[in-house]
C-alpha cells in the first residue's frame, strides 16, 4: 500500500457545493447542513487499509459528537469499475458492517472530490457554521502497523473547538491514506 497525503486545503475556503445519493436512497446536499453548527466531509471507501484501521474509532467519534451539533458525512469517490470493494452496494454493507451513523454517499463521476481537492482516503474537512473551513488533517497519529492507538485526538480537538467557538490549531497534519482510485484520465492535475 502506497500512503497518499492530504493535500490540505486553505483554511477558510468555503464549503464546496454537493448533491449526492446516499447508501439509503437518499439525495443529501451540501444545502441541507446550512443550519449544522459544524460540517465534517469524510472522503472515505470500504477497502483501504487505513480507513478500515480507524474506522470503528470513527464511528465512536460520530456517535460521540453528532448529538453535540456535528454533521457528519462520508464521500466515496473511487472507480468502483476498477474497485468493485467500493461499489455502491458494498458501500451499504460496510456502513452496516461497522455501524457508521452517518450518510455514506457516492461520487460517481467524482466531480465533489475534485472539489474539494481530496487525495487520500481517510481525507477529514471540517467546516464550521458558517460553512469555512477550520480543519483539514489527519484523525490522528495512527496508522496501520504503527501500534499507535485510534483515539481521534486531532479530529477530537478541532471538532471541540469549532463546536464551542475556539480557535482551532493552524498547525494540523495532514491526512495519511490510500490515493483516491481515479477513474482513467480523471486524475487531478
Amino acid at each position: 500500500m502506497v500512503a497518499t497525503a492530504s493535500r490540505m486545503m486553505p483554511l477558510e475556503t468555503p464549503l464546496p457545493r454537493f448533491r449526492l445519493l446516499d447508501t439509503d436512497g437518499n439525495i443529501v446536499a451540501s444545502d441541507d447542513f446550512v443550519d449544522a453548527d459544524a460540517l465534517l466531509v469524510v472522503f472515505m471507501c470500504n477497502h483501504c487499509p487505513f480507513v478500515r484501521h480507524i474506522a470503528q474509532g470513527l464511528a465512536s467519534f460520530a456517535r460521540e459528537f453528532m448529538p453535540r451539533g456535528l454533521a457528519v458525512v462520508g464521500i466515496n469517490s473511487n472507480d468502483a469499475e476498477r474497485f468493485p470493494d467500493d461499489s455502491f452496494e458494498a458501500m451499504g454493507w460496510e456502513k452496516a458492517r461497522v455501524g457508521y451513523p452517518f450518510p455514506y454517499l457516492h461520487d460517481p463521476d467524482q466531480t465533489v472530490a475534485h472539489a474539494f481537492g481530496a487525495a487520500c482516503t481517510p481525507d477529514f474537512f471540517l467546516f464550521d457554521g458558517d460553512g469555512s473551513l477550520a480543519y483539514r488533517g489527519q484523525f490522528d497519529g495512527s496508522r496501520p502497523g504503527n501500534n499507535t492507538p485510534v483515539t481521534g485526538d486531532d479530529l477530537r480537538a478541532a471538532a471541540t473547538a469549532v463546536l464551542t467557538g475556539t480557535e482551532v490549531d493552524p498547525d494540523q497534519t495532514p491526512s495519511m491514506g490510500c490515493n483516491i482510485k481515479w477513474k482513467p484520465g480523471n486524475e487531478p492535475a
